[in-house]
């Protein structure tokens, strides 16, 4: 179904009854991203999960848009649908989402799940800065030796040989990317209110397990969970465990 929030078309899809929880899917995800975990809580929550604008179903904002855009947006959907308190679970850019709401909207967050969440700017090495300058030069290069007719072609063949794969992948989010992968969020950490489970994929690259222990020791109060061997995507490789440990985390007296 629909909800219409500041002339944006927000999807989402709901199930269940009991304590509210709100699922918040990852970059180039969707509602469904979330949807063995979605089935499983349903049983036992009301289960919410919706498609970020500009994915799924959703409609693409006019511009680019930061973490608090994001962020914004959700604070609206609580209010549209009279969620008066929820947990949230949030994936990678979710999870990044999730660490601004709950610190931004503590009384609206009883209990907060990060997976492999984004939103740590990792120390970055001098293979970086040099993959990035390298990046920007070959994009100079392109441009200069592209004609005005076919300068946009060009530039889309030279971001699918270059890019990073979510880069690749982001048409027209791209900006909004650049912008969401380039804030800190660990200011906001001790500003959480709510108990928070930390979950990580022990062989996570997009999100090292390093800024997992960071958010450990800054959120006031949580904890942390490792799938041995599991990936950015641990939520998935772990299901069964995920879905256990998430729904005792929940039904836990504070």
């Amino acid at each position: 179904m629909f909800l219409k929030i500041d002339n944006l078309d927000i999807f989402y899809k709901t199930a269940g009854t009991g304590k509210k929880v709100v699922l918040l899917h990852g970059w180039g995800g969707r509602a469904d991203s979330f949807l063995p975990v979605f089935n499983y809580l349903s049983s036992k929550f009301q289960v919410y999960a919706i498609d970020f604008p500009g994915f799924g179903e959703s409609t693409m904002p006019d511009e680019p848009w930061g973490v608090e855009d994001f962020t914004l947006i959700l604070y609206k959907f609580f209010l549209a649908l009279d969620i008066d308190k929820a947990h949230l679970i949030g994936h990678s850019h979710g999870g990044r989402v999730s660490i601004m709401f709950g610190a931004k909207y503590p009384e609206l967050v009883d209990k907060l799940v990060l997976v492999d969440s984004a939103g740590i700017i990792p120390k970055r090495s001098w293979k970086y800065y040099f993959k990035v300058y390298r990046f920007k030069l070959l994009k100079q290069m392109f441009l200069l030796f592209a004609s005005g007719s076919d300068k946009s072609e060009k530039l889309e063949s030279f971001y699918k040989k270059y890019g990073s794969k979510d880069y690749r992948e982001s048409g027209s989010l791209r900006q909004t990317l650049v912008k969401v992968v380039n804030e800190d969020l660990r200011g906001y950490l001790p500003e959480i209110k709510a108990p928070t489970l930390l979950i990580w994929g022990e062989e996570d690259r997009d999100t090292p397990l390093e800024g997992a222990k960071i958010m450990e020791k800054e959120i006031p109060d949580a904890g942390l969970v490792v799938f041995k061997g599991a990936g950015h995507f641990s939520y998935l490789d772990n299901i069964n465990e995920f879905n256990i440990i998430v729904s005792k985390f929940f039904e836990e007296k504070k």
